[in-house]
């Protein structure tokens, strides 16, 4: 079970990425089973070649960086559908991470990665890995919601809600869909490389249905936690990560067949879909929405009797 927690911290990382491309930007992008792989690839190719592993993690997310812009600028520059240039770009990174690789599989085996430490101290699937990958995940976690204030990250909302609008006032929203595709990516491809350095291998297969995962990650943490704030609904996404992961690993612990779990992840994204709907799930939602409107509304009171406070007493003294 710790090591369902590992893996579902590594690649919460993979859902920030999805979040932002499909809650955020609204675009639906399928370049992640392909971006993840060579995210993997990138980084496995060059600490077998004895380069710095941080190094070729870096890359790893580089290459996933580059991948996203692809597909950004087929929808934008191209013209072409955002879901089929997603599968366009998904479809070439599949031969570009066979031939980045040189096999179908390429093992770490012996060679020191970022996560050796751990495994040389017996610290894998332990409450130490879980907390150091969790440390890891909520610094990008904090990192994407420092972004998401910066005047890209409002554009990138902006655009997301009403591309029209946000047009009008002079932003290019096609520079701005072509860095959020391209910063999701980016995020995809270091879990990617992470995955990669902690399993030992990298494999051609590793990305195939994964954006069901990101999604399943990102719709359970939403169901789970409703919230209009941005630093709340990046750490459901967290937390939606964890649980699908635990669900998987519940799920084989039950018996059921290793090639059932599309099957498993597939019926856990329509329960997650279909959760929300229920009464009962309403109400807790619209309850859970008013409390933080009131916490919202009590802190803004307070912030104003301050400042009325502090404006009166600069009144007395220049009176004074």
């Amino acid at each position: 079970m710790l090591a369902a927690l590992d893996l579902g911290l590594i690649y919460g990382l993979m859902a920030l990425g999805v979040y932002l491309t499909f809650r955020i930007l609204d675009f639906p992008d399928l370049t992640v089973d392909g971006s993840f792989t060579t995210g993997a690839a990138v980084a496995t190719v060059m600490i077998v070649g004895g380069q710095n592993p941080l190094l070729a993690t870096v890359c790893g997310a580089a290459s996933g960086l580059v991948a996203g812009a692809v597909t950004g600028m087929l929808h934008t520059k191209g013209g072409i559908n955002p879901l089929l240039a997603g599968i366009l770009t998904q479809i070439a990174l599949y031969s570009i991470n066979l031939r980045i690789m040189g096999r179908a599989n390429l093992s770490l085996l012996r060679i020191d990665t970022l996560t050796s430490p751990l495994a040389d101290a017996g610290l894998t699937a332990t409450w130490v890995s879980i907390a150091v990958f969790g440390a890891v995940a909520v610094a990008f976690k904090f990192g994407l919601d420092w972004f998401l204030k910066t005047d890209l990250g409002l554009a990138l909302q902006a655009t997301g809600d009403n591309e029209r609008m946000i047009r009008s006032l002079g932003v290019s929203t096609d520079g701005v869909k072509i860095w959020g595709v391209a910063l999701s990516n980016g995020l995809v491809a270091l879990s990617g490389a992470i995955l990669a350095q902690y399993q030992g291998y990298a494999d051609i297969g590793m990305g195939i249905g994964l954006i069901v995962a990101g999604l399943a990650s990102v719709i359970i943490g939403q169901a789970l936690i409703a919230s209009h704030s941005i630093w709340i609904t990046t750490a459901a996404v967290l937390v939606g990560s964890v649980v699908y992961r635990v669900v998987i690993q519940v799920a084989l612990g039950l018996g059921l067949n290793p090639n059932d779990m599309k099957l498993v992840s597939a019926i856990l994204v329509i329960a997650a879909l279909l959760l929300p709907r229920l009464a009962i799930v309403r109400r807790w939602r619209a309850r859970q929405v008013r409390r933080e409107l009131a916490r919202s509304q009590a802190d803004a009171a307070a912030e104003a009797a301050e400042a009325a406070e502090a404006s009166g007493a600069e009144a007395r003294g220049a009176s004074a």
